[in-house]
């Protein structure tokens, strides 16, 4: 038998681990836990080098509670220790490590690397929960097996033990502060938290009660030939708890420059009331982390959930937070260039489905390309535009060329319809850009492009017909009419008869105003800031040319008519317009 102390200085260490070193309790399931994976993982190794015999048994972890002797046991099949490495690596090393950290952590620069592996605390974490730690190991080498038994103030003993056979079995007596995790239910749903996706088969046994608590081997350990949209799709559901189908998934196997796998999901949405915020969960070597470690995605891809395996994390000692942001920043780059690759793949594989997807996806990805040059670069052939038709037309299709282009669209396809039905009669194609990501969008493709002109079909009639000859007299006329300024009446052949007037809209200031209102209303008002209107002349309307016609009374009431129409096809009216309309009618209707 041998007797000790674990270290003198132990009244430094425990508190640590027990108060500080790890922030959430659970934990230290998820450390012995994670131990047993290692070391069945360590026999597995050996055993395929010939070093050690083929485990006849198949690999188990059990997790056992008896609220009767008040224990929680982890036991395991893998390599177990021997006495010396009891000695070495129990009583010795992990606690010079812990002396290591605290004077790292106590010194003014203790911003180091990551520290998880580095010290072997995890096992030390039981004492957060226990006041007394035994342990049964047996070693694959078939040397003796040892029963080791310690409590919270660091006083151990190590004597021999009958154990039969390999592996480790850790004994944690639950202090009567912590008889929370003797409870069945609580202990499963640790389990399935952290250790849901650890490749060996993990049980949690109560009596007669035995349950496995994690899945078969996860998609992100699979070769990208190996799954099927179904399993993409019965993983996505069974780790989110979303009934709904994925709209589509982003299979993640990288080895240069980072080493890490994964599976990324873009969620279905509900409509624009919900929330959009995704869940990344991170694993270390298939022990679950955290969930949505700040910076792992852009916030233009927060609506991402999915799970990334990271072997090279560096964490720090409780595994809680990353501490290298040089690593977070190469592991979001590397997701974004395989988001924009994966948008690109499903544009060309299947475009028709592709556009199914868009109407969804395309405030994500256009707000991406605005506030990230590099994604826009990669993901600019997936950008597609809506016809108002109905039909969809790559972005790129639509900028190629070197020639100078007027691109049309409207913001609402109803109240500015009958605009729309102009372009279109002359077979020019009119796009749906109805919020507020298209419109900073189509800026910040015109900065791209000097060559290219987005336009909204009521700020433009150069391409509905030529312009026509000034009239003086019909000048004053509609100037008086709608009380506007002579230069903000202008004549346009438009080559049809339905509309005598149109109401244009300066593109830039129309732009101009609607920033200045979304600025105020972010900022708690709600000013209306007026766009500048010019009345636009139809010389091919059969109304228009009559007008010469009527006695100057007569054709005042018309002309301010035909402006009133003008701004109802436009917008609706203020409430002075709409009275002085009335009026006008009224007047008009008694001389027809």
């Amino acid at each position: 038998m041998k007797k000790g102390g674990i270290s003198v200085q132990t009244e430094n260490i425990f508190p640590v681990i027990k108060r500080w070193l790890y922030s959430d309790k659970d934990i230290f399931l998820r450390e012995l836990v994670s131990n047993a994976c290692d070391a069945i993982t360590r026999h597995k190794r050996l055993a395929s080098l010939s070093e050690a015999k083929e485990s006849v048994e198949p690999y188990v972890i059990n997790v056992t509670i008896n609220k009767e002797l008040k224990t929680v046991t982890i036991s395991d099949n893998g390599v177990g220790m021997t006495e010396e490495e009891v000695d070495k690596y129990i009583n010795n090393m992990a606690i010079s490590g812990a002396l290591e950290f605290i004077s790292k952590y106590e010194s003014d620069d203790s911003k180091g690397g990551g520290i998880i592996g580095h010290f072997g605390l995890g096992f030390y974490s039981a004492f957060m929960v226990a006041d007394n730690v035994e342990m049964e190991t047996k070693s694959y080498t078939d040397g003796g097996a040892v029963h080791w038994d310690c409590v919270e103030s660091g006083e151990y003993e190590m004597t021999a033990s009958d154990k039969e056979t390999r592996g480790t079995e850790i004994c944690l007596h639950i202090n009567e502060n912590e008889l929370e995790y003797l409870d069945y239910a609580r202990i499963k749903g640790i389990l399935n938290k952290y250790c849901a996706y650890m490749p060996y088969e993990i049980y949690c046994i109560e009596g007669d009660k035995k349950e496995r608590v994690n899945a078969s081997e996860p998609i992100w350990q699979k070769a990208a030939t190996e799954v099927k949209e179904e399993d993409y799709n019965e993983q996505y559901k069974s780790m989110f708890s979303d009934y709904r189908d994925p709209l589509f998934s982003v299979h993640i196997n990288a080895d240069y420059p980072l080493n890490f796998k994964g599976v990324l999901f873009f969620p279905a949405q509900r409509g624009n009331f919900e929330p959009s915020e995704g869940v990344i969960k991170l694993f270390y070597n298939s022990v679950f982390v955290a969930d949505n470690i700040k910076g792992i995605v852009p916030d233009y891809l927060s609506c991402l959930s999915g799970a990334l395996d990271c072997p090279e994390l560096p964490l720090n000692v409780s595994r809680s937070y990353l501490q290298d942001d040089s690593y977070v920043r190469k592991l979001s780059a590397y997701i974004v260039k395989k988001i924009a690759d994966k948008l690109c793949k499903l544009k060309n594989d299947d475009f028709d489905k592709y556009t199914k997807l868009w109407s969804v996806i395309s405030p994500y990805i256009e707000y991406g390309c605005i506030k990230d040059v590099k994604f826009y670069e990669r993901a600019k052939n997936a950008v597609l535009l809506k016809n108002t038709d109905g039909s969809y037309v790559s972005l790129d299709a639509v900028l190629e060329g070197d020639e100078d282009k007027r691109i049309y669209y409207t913001t609402d396809e109803q109240a500015q319809s009958y605009y729309v039905s102009l372009f279109t009669a002359k077979n020019i194609p009119v796009y749906l850009l109805d919020t507020v990501v298209d419109s900073q969008f189509t800026s910040f493709i015109e900065s791209k492009n000097d060559k290219v002109k987005f336009l909204r079909v009521d700020s433009s009639t150069d391409d509905l017909g030529s312009a026509a000859e000034e009239d003086d007299k019909l000048i004053k006329l509609f100037a008086n009419a709608a009380s506007k300024d002579k230069e903000m009446v202008s004549f346009a052949a438009l080559g049809e008869d339905s509309a005598p007037a149109l109401i244009k809209l300066s593109e830039e200031g129309r732009r101009m105003a609607d920033m200045m209102r979304m600025y105020s209303m972010v900022n708690g008002g709600a000013a209306s800031i007026p766009t500048e209107e010019e009345l636009v002349i139809n010389t091919d309307s059969s109304i228009v040319k009559k007008l010469s016609e009527l006695k100057k009374d007569k054709a005042v009431i018309v002309a301010k008519h035909i402006y009133y129409n003008a701004i109802v096809s436009n917008r609706g009216l203020s409430k002075d317009e709409l009275s002085d309309m009335l009026a006008n009618n009224k007047k008009m209707y008694d001389f027809i």
